[in-house]
C-alpha cells in the first residue's frame, strides 16, 4: 500500500496509544473488545481505511457457522480426530461468546437466528460423504442430524437435492448490525478512527509509529486485523493469507419458507433467507478460480449468471423475485484453511489475527479473545497459533 507525497497529510504531532489495531472489521473490533476488557487502562486505537465493516465483514452472507471450509470428515482426515474436534469446538465457543457478550437480548435487532445450518448434496456421492460426516460427528457428541430429500423440500423449500445434514448449533446474523453492536460495547479507552488509511509502520524509539493519511499514532504494539488485505501491508503474509473474492446477490423479500441457512456443492455455494424475507446467495468461485484471486471488487457475468440459475433451478419460491443487490468482497484464505494468531517472528511488536477462510463470523470473535490471551501471556491453541507456519 502506498501514498503519494501530495496526499500525505500527516500531522506534525503524533497521537499516542498503547495498541493500534489496523482494520475495522469483526476481527479488529473483536480484538479491541477483548484487549480492552483485559486491561481497561490501555489506550487502544482502531484505524479503518473506509467505514467499519467495509471489507469482508460487510460483504459476506451472514453465516455464523461452526467448523471450517470443508466437511467434517475431511477435517478429521487432515488434522486427526482430536484436533478436528478442537477446531469445531473453537467455533462453537465463538457462538457462545457472541451470544453472551454481544447479542444478549438484541437477537431481533441484529436479525440473529440460532436455527442451525444445512449442508445439501445434489449427488449421491456427496450425500454419502455427508452421511459419513454425520456418523463421525455423532461419535464425538456434535449435534447434527441427517435430512432426507423430502425434508429438504418441506423445511427448506429447495429442490434438486438428494439429502443433507443439519449442523444444529449454527446461526445467522446481519453482519453490520453485529459489528455495530460490538462497537457499542467497546470501552471508553478505545477509539475507532474511520477513513484512516495506513501507509507505513515505522520504528519510533522503543515502539512503533503508524502513519495514516490523517496523522500518525505512536504506540507500543500494532495488530494487523486486515485478513485478506494483510499481504498489502506486510510481505510476511504473502505465502500465508491469500485474497479470494466472493460474489453474492440478494432478492426482494418473499414470505418466509426456509428453516435455516444452507450450503451446497461441498460448501462452495451458500444461500439463506433473512428474517425479513430477502434471499441471499453466494459462491460459485470454483467456476473462475484464477479470476477469483486478488483484490478486484468487480462482479463477473459468469458467476452472476450461475447464481441466478441456481435460484431458478433449486428455489422455486424466489423464481419471480426481483434481484435488488449484487456485490463482491475479498476474503482471506489461509494456507492451511485455519485462522492464525500471533506475532511476526522478526518483530514481537507486530501482532496479527486473520486467515478466516470464508468463516470470519464463525471464528473472529473468539480469535480476538485468543489474541488477547497471547498478548497477556496465556497459552493459545496450537491449531490457531501462527507458530505452526514457521
Amino acid at each position: 500500500m502506498s501514498v503519494s507525497y501530495w496526499n500525505d497529510r500527516s500531522g506534525p504531532t503524533p497521537t499516542q496509544a498503547d495498541v493500534v489495531i489496523i482494520g475495522g472489521g469483526i476481527a479488529g473490533l473483536s480484538a479491541a473488545y477483548w484487549i480492552g476488557k483485559e486491561d481497561p487502562s490501555m489506550k487502544i486505537v482502531v484505524v479503518e481505511k473506509f467505514e467499519i465493516g467495509a471489507g469482508a465483514t460487510g460483504r459476506n452472507a451472514g453465516f455464523v457457522t461452526c467448523g471450517s471450509v470443508e466437511h467434517f470428515n475431511r477435517l478429521v482426515e487432515k488434522h486427526g480426530k482430536e484436533e478436528a474436534l478442537q477446531i469445531w469446538q473453537f467455533s462453537e465457543e465463538n457462538m457462545r461468546l457472541l451470544k453472551e457478550h454481544i447479542i444478549q437480548d438484541k437477537a431481533q435487532d441484529l436479525l440473529f437466528e440460532h436455527k442451525g445450518s444445512f449442508s445439501l448434496a445434489s449427488t449421491d456421492v456427496e450425500f454419502k460423504e455427508l452421511q459419513n460426516s454425520d456418523a463421525l460427528m455423532k461419535t464425538m457428541s456434535i449435534s447434527v442430524e441427517t435430512i432426507a430429500e423430502s425434508e429438504i423440500k418441506s423445511r427448506l423449500g429447495a429442490e434438486g437435492f438428494v439429502g443433507g445434514i443439519k449442523y444444529v448449533e449454527d446461526g445467522s446474523v446481519h453482519p453490520i448490525k453485529l459489528l455495530e453492536a460490538i462497537r457499542a460495547k467497546l470501552g471508553s479507552n478505545i477509539t475507532v478512527c474511520e477513513h484512516h488509511e495506513v501507509h507505513a509502520i515505522e520504528k519510533s524509539g522503543d515502539g512503533k509509529r503508524v502513519r495514516t493519511n490523517k496523522g500518525s499514532i505512536d504506540c507500543s504494539l500494532v495488530v494487523y486485523a486486515t485478513n485478506g488485505y494483510s499481504p498489502l501491508l506486510n510481505k510476511f503474509f504473502d505465502d500465508k493469507i491469500f485474497p479470494t473474492r466472493g460474489q453474492i446477490l440478494a432478492t426482494e423479500a418473499v414470505p418466509r419458507f426456509m428453516e435455516g441457512p444452507c450450503y451446497a456443492n461441498f460448501v462452495l455455494d451458500y444461500f439463506r433467507q433473512l428474517p425479513t424475507g430477502e434471499m441471499v446467495i453466494g459462491g460459485f468461485r470454483q467456476l473462475q478460480k484464477d479470476v477469483e484471486k486478488g483484490y478486484s471488487d468487480e462482479a463477473s457475468d459468469l458467476i452472476r449468471n450461475a447464481l441466478e440459475e441456481f435460484l431458478h433451478k433449486h428455489i422455486p419460491a424466489v423464481r419471480k423475485a426481483k434481484i435488488t443487490h449484487r456485490w463482491s468482497g475479498i476474503m482471506g484464505f489461509s494456507v492451511d484453511g485455519q485462522p492464525m494468531v500471533g506475532a511476526l517472528p522478526t518483530d514481537d511488536q507486530l501482532f496479527f489475527v486473520g486467515g478466516f477462510t470464508a468463516h470470519g463470523l464463525g471464528l473472529a470473535f473468539h480469535s480476538g479473545k485468543v489474541l488477547a490471551d497471547g498478548l497477556f501471556g496465556r497459552e493459545i491453541p496450537k491449531f490457531i497459533s501462527a507458530r505452526r507456519l514457521r
